[in-house]
């Protein structure tokens, strides 16, 4: 039995930024991971010999600068891009480039596309704020916000009118509002289709997809850090906190599954229990009246810390969990350290994901064809979305569910060694796809020739544009939601650990006590995975107000 101060379960983004906040603060940390390495959903993998790819995230959402600053994120190593990414449908029309360079975007927006896509764009951000401010995109240390109080971030009644929007209205009604030239602007409006419901369950215009759209396009304000692209690809970060935590003394423990965290304090109703929440409600006065309570039991107690499979105890008054919260308190927590409807609430969370994740070990640079000779330049290389329009999109997910793949898929193709050469052998490339919508309520049979099916649609539809591409190709790899669920332990494969649907967002995402409404009332236990509020997305805000929690500084 080892004894410490305080546990963290998983070694992910949010993982490692609890940790490290724990152990500078001068408690005696352990981390505890299940895999052979850290970094989880957030690292650089050498998946072929000398190829390494970012194995699952990519993207780098704006975070809080107090989190970037404390745990040290804006002082690494950055790669500077020219272009951002590049936008087309790969039907011969002009691809939208997005400049870093504010002025050279909306000159080429104007020139290329017309100035109705600048107002249009300027216009779609103006909209994107106030819900921005009402799910608390960029807070950290407090609680996600009321129904009520995010209305009350509402100055205007168009601000107010676009909270609504976030939680009724679908990608589809806000960008016909500001882009509603389908075909001139189809591009634009495939990107920013693609950009919100690649996180969800839903199609475009499916109503409450938008707010995953305001999520997405939140515009960082002076609390928030547009982060960089990191050298070394996305587990540079995770590197990074992987060595603040162990160089202040932490213990990085990997193989290690914990399969129990230990609740004592359970007691039958009448015996003398404190505080704690029974089904149906609080007890006046935090104390349990005689009789017993419906299920014989009362949810209430503490964590004296956790039990691994191989049967290992260790020893802790403070237990973070880092790996999502219902997979915490439906498998993790035995049944009656919970109230019933707090469980019940838990296992409710939707984990659809549905996608194709694909990585390329290439003989060299994919050549494009025209009219998209730009994208041979290595600076427009960085992320290049081939992407269909939102309808079209919308088809897609609703044939899915039938058990179709797409036969145009929508991509976001990447290749990061054109502008870092270290993520493959000289001479060679590094390349990714990710792609939707992959058939996940589907037979088992069908799974893997599914599987096969669209990983080959992708390498197609890139062929289209780049002839040869296929001929570059000596090694690649595709995983489904089924794969990334097995290596990371995301349910259902969902890298959100709770898509971002209205209903599992602002107050319906839990804290790091559980929900706002709801909380956990077991002492000790803490939330922290990207299924918290201040996730999801690559921000570390979650382990961040876990850790804060914990200190008790919030």
């Amino acid at each position: 039995m080892r004894g410490c101060d305080a546990i963290v379960i998983g070694a992910g983004h949010n993982g490692l930024a609890a940790a490290t906040l724990l152990q500078r603060a001068g408690l005696n940390t352990i981390c505890l991971e299940a895999k052979r390495y850290a970094g989880g959903m957030a690292s650089t993998v050498e998946l072929f010999d000398g190829y390494k790819f970012e194995i699952a995230g990519s993207l780098q959402f704006p975070t809080s600068a107090t989190v970037s600053r404390e745990l040290g994120l804006d002082t690494l190593p950055t790669i500077d891009l020219d272009v951002m990414s590049v936008s087309l449908r790969g039907v011969g029309d002009d691809p939208v480039v997005y400049y870093t360079d504010l002025m050279r975007l909306m000159t080429h927006l104007d020139e290329v596309h017309g100035t109705e896509v600048v107002t249009g764009m300027a216009d779609l951000m103006a909209w994107s704020q106030a819900p921005a401010r009402a799910l608390g995109r960029f807070d950290a240390g407090r609680p996600p916000r009321t129904l009520d109080e995010m209305y009350a971030c509402a100055t205007t009644e168009a601000e107010r009118s676009s909270i609504t929007d976030l939680l009724f209205g679908s990608v589809t009604d806000v960008l016909d509002r500001y882009l509603p030239d389908k075909e001139k602007h189809g591009a634009l409006r495939g990107m920013l289709a693609f950009l919100a419901v690649n996180t969800t369950y839903r199609g475009p215009a499916t109503p409450g997809s938008a707010a995953a759209l305001a999520f997405g396009l939140a515009v960082p304000d002076e609390n928030a850090l547009l982060m960089k692209k990191p050298r070394g690809g996305i587990g540079a970060l995770t590197a990074h906190l992987q060595e603040l935590f162990t160089s202040a003394g932490g213990e990085l423990r990997l193989r290690t599954e914990v399969e129990e965290i230990r609740v004592t304090g359970e007691r039958v109703a009448g015996e003398g229990l404190t505080g704690g929440r029974v089904p149906g409600g609080r007890v006046p006065g935090g104390r349990v009246p005689g009789g017993r309570v419906p299920g014989g039991r009362v949810p209430g107690g503490r964590v004296p810390g956790v039990r691994t499979r191989d049967g290992e105890e260790f020893d802790a008054p403070i237990v973070v969990s880092c790996v999502a919260p219902d997979l915490t308190i439906t498998r993790l927590v035995s049944p009656g350290a919970v109230a019933a409807d707090v469980r019940e609430r838990f296992s409710r969370v939707d984990h659809r994901g549905s996608y194709v994740q694909m990585h390329f070990a290439l003989d060299g640079a994919p050549e494009f064809a025209a009219p998209y000779e730009l994208l041979n330049d290595p600076a427009m290389q960085a992320a290049i979305g081939l992407f269909s329009t939102p309808e079209e999109l919308q088809q897609q997910w609703e044939d899915c569910r039938r058990g179709i793949v797409p036969a145009d898929p929508a991509i976001a193709f990447q290749i990061p060694s054109a502008h870092d050469p270290d993520l493959a052998p000289p001479g060679k490339h590094a390349a990714s796809a990710f792609s939707l919508w992959f058939p996940v309520e589907t037979d088992h049979a069908d799974y893997a020739r599914l599987k096969n099916e669209m990983g080959q649609r992708v390498i197609d539809k890139i062929g289209r544009l780049a002839p040869g591409f296929a001929d570059l190709i000596t090694k690649h790899t595709t995983f489904t939601p089924r794969h990334m669920g097995t290596m990371f332990g995301a349910p259902g494969g969902d890298y959100c650990h709770g898509l971002l649907h209205p209903e599992q967002l602002g107050p319906n995402r839990p804290g790091p006590n559980g929900y706002a409404d709801q909380p956990l009332g077991i002492d000790g236990l803490y939330l922290g995975s990207a299924g918290c509020h201040g996730g999801p997305g690559i921000t570390f805000i979650p382990g961040y107000n876990a850790a804060q929690a914990a200190l008790g500084r919030t």
